[in-house]
């Protein structure tokens, strides 16, 4: 289990981190958030051992990460991190090597992933000639290399269509299921709804939203309703707790204050005829991480 335990970080004067606490168990994929700024590289530099915290402590199975665990934690850097000049073969053998794996049990690995991620011919390219979206993908190899037991993808779709998305997806779950403890930062909200379920949204170092994903956006008051019809859209945006009404492609985003409104515009559109939609959800990540930090940049 890794353990951030009343962390806090100064640079000088400086607050990076104030007084940060989670947990995170082994299978669980946890979001970390924030926009840019807001301590999240400072956070998983000490989740690596890479910096000491000025305050609190990081435990990996109860004991400080150093050196003598780093071999087990696999980081995925927002920023990209290859070799270009190296064939792909000899980056990911390079780094399975600082992670003290020996060359054999490297290569039987890459091949297994580059199978996975469908790129098998491109093992002894240089990696400068490869696409971006395949550059991704290798850094995502050398990142998984070693089978990590804590894992750190910050931004990991970057630069990814949506078919890759998914292939990255897959294996994310599937080193979840194998029991790796994984830490996943991204500023897509659809990317982290896909799979996180804890999360932690940070601020100025500080943490302004926190805890399951499922729990948060339950107890956010403000709810959608998706409406697929002929309505008055002048007439809907007038009921009271209506704060919005936008067309989404064939539909209708309806923007509601609370659940309590959403009787009031079902009476309003079961009397238009042609509806074929009429459904209640709760608000997105998107719209929750918005409002959130909006408000607490006001205060």
């Amino acid at each position: 289990m890794l353990e951030v335990k009343n962390v806090t970080k100064y640079y000088g004067d400086f607050k990076a981190v104030d007084n940060l606490s989670f947990t995170v168990k082994p299978g669980e994929i946890f979001g970390l958030l924030g926009i840019n700024g807001a301590g999240k590289t400072t956070t998983f530099r000490m989740i690596m051992g890479l910096l000491e915290p000025t305050e609190g402590e990081v435990l990996l199975d109860g004991k400080k990460i150093d050196y003598s665990v780093t071999d087990s934690i696999g980081f995925l850097t927002e920023e990209r991190s290859l070799l270009t000049k190296l064939k792909v073969s000899e980056q990911v053998l390079y780094y399975g090597k600082l992670k003290g794996m020996d060359e054999e049990t490297i290569m039987k690995r890459l091949d297994v992933l580059l199978e996975k991620f469908e790129i098998p011919q491109y093992k002894n390219t240089l990696i400068k000639e490869l696409s971006k979206g395949n550059q991704q993908k290798i850094q995502f190899i050398t990142a998984v290399i070693n089978e990590p037991k804590l894992l750190i993808l910050d931004e990991p779709f970057s630069g990814l269509d949506p078919f890759n998305v998914e292939m990255f997806k897959k294996e994310i779950v599937e080193l979840a299921k194998k029991g790796s403890i994984i830490i996943f930062s991204s500023h897509r909200m659809e990317h982290v709804e896909l799979f996180c379920k804890k999360i932690v949204i940070l601020l100025a170092g500080k943490s302004v939203i926190e805890g399951n994903l499922k729990d948060i956006k339950k107890k956010y008051k403000k709810k959608n309703i998706f409406i697929k019809g002929d309505i008055d859209i002048d007439e809907i945006s007038k009921i009271k707790g209506v704060y919005d009404v936008e067309e989404h492609g064939d539909e209708y985003l309806v923007k509601i204050e609370d659940e309590s409104v959403c009787d009031d515009v079902f009476n309003k559109v079961k009397k238009y005829k042609n509806i074929t939609k009429f459904e209640m959800e709760e608000a997105s990540l998107n719209e929750i991480f918005v409002s959130k930090v909006g408000e607490a940049y006001e205060k």
